[in-house]
């Protein structure tokens, strides 16, 4: 097997994992906030049981720690949105809206990279409403608020993604993981106390243990499908065109999809307008690197863009 054909097996096998995301965190029992909590703290202890984390955290400057730590805050808020979404509608329904993330990007990152606006990545944008359309039409009506609180998280995504694409070369990836886990970690345990006032639906206790069921999940969903997939894609995308590394990371919603069909049967609580409009949404993204411009890899988003990757610049 030549290196360019392993390297697309591996980024597949790294996209699958991601889409297993969504998968168990429909089936962890926990609310929202404790899920998310949990599963960035076993990520942080992990990471910090390496050496290089430390000499990279010593090696940064304030202002560089400080900007990292602040986008570990939206990182946090996307995964407690993500999995909200997931606990108010299905899994189905928040993968389908974290596709929304590559054309809230289009519309947000020209302005925070500053660069020409591009008509192209509005058409983008334009293009999928009425598949937004068609995928609120698609669900029962308990579920529109998972949509709602689904497109705040992908929205969040491409916030996050577009800042951590200017800062991605002034540290190590898995230093800046840490830190980032880390601040959101922190972010959340100050939060939690509000929580039941500011939004009961993903409120719960930190400190109550899991059940061995949600502990054996919990950690698979860390070591597993985040520590490993980042560590895989690190090697995979050495060689591979950024093109083709975008396509392939487009394919997660598709995955996760498709595992929340085969393994919950999610497809009997939705419509077939649901699954059209979920093709309009998919196309779009699909096209979006096809009128992007052209970039290089150097190594992926860093692993606090979670379930809706991008490529670094």
């Amino acid at each position: 097997m030549t290196p360019t054909a392993k390297a697309q097996v591996q980024i597949h096998f790294c996209v699958l994992l991601w889409g297993f995301t969504a998968i168990l965190g429909k089936l962890i029992s926990l609310p929202a906030l404790p899920l998310v909590w949990s599963r960035m703290l076993i990520v942080v202890v992990a990471l910090a049981l390496l050496p290089k984390v430390w000499r990279g955290l010593r090696a940064m400057s304030a202002r560089l720690l400080w900007s990292y730590a602040g986008i570990g805050v939206l990182v946090a808020l996307h995964w407690l949105t993500f999995y909200g979404a997931i606990k108010l509608a299905n899994a189905s329904v928040a993968a389908t809206c974290i596709a929304l993330a590559t054309v809230f990007t289009a519309l947000i990152e020209p302005k925070l990279a500053k660069r020409p606006f591009s008509k192209r990545e509005l058409a983008l944008g334009v293009a999928v409403l009425p598949g937004v359309a068609l995928v609120v039409g698609g669900v029962p009506h308990e579920m529109r608020a998972g949509i709602a609180v689904g497109a705040l998280s992908a929205l969040l995504v491409a916030l996050f993604s577009s800042l951590n694409k200017r800062l991605v070369e002034h540290g190590d990836p898995l230093t800046v993981t840490a830190l980032e886990l880390g601040a959101g970690a922190l972010a959340l345990t100050v939060l939690a106390p509000a929580m039941p006032l500011l939004f009961p639906a993903f409120a719960g206790d930190l400190l109550v243990l899991p059940g061995l069921r949600d502990a054996v999940l919990l950690v698979i969903l860390a070591l597993v499908c985040t520590l490993l997939p980042f560590a895989l894609s690190l090697v995979a995308l050495r060689h591979m065109t950024a093109f083709a590394a975008q396509l392939a990371i487009n394919l997660e919603p598709v995955y996760a999809i498709v595992l929340a069909i085969a393994l919950l049967g999610e497809q009997r609580e939705l419509s077939g307008l649901f699954y059209v409009g979920v093709v309009i949404i998919l196309s779009a993204v699909f096209v979006h690197p096809l009128i992007s411009r052209p970039r290089a890899v150097s190594q992926p988003e860093l692993l606090g863009t979670a379930e809706a990757k991008n490529l670094s610049e």
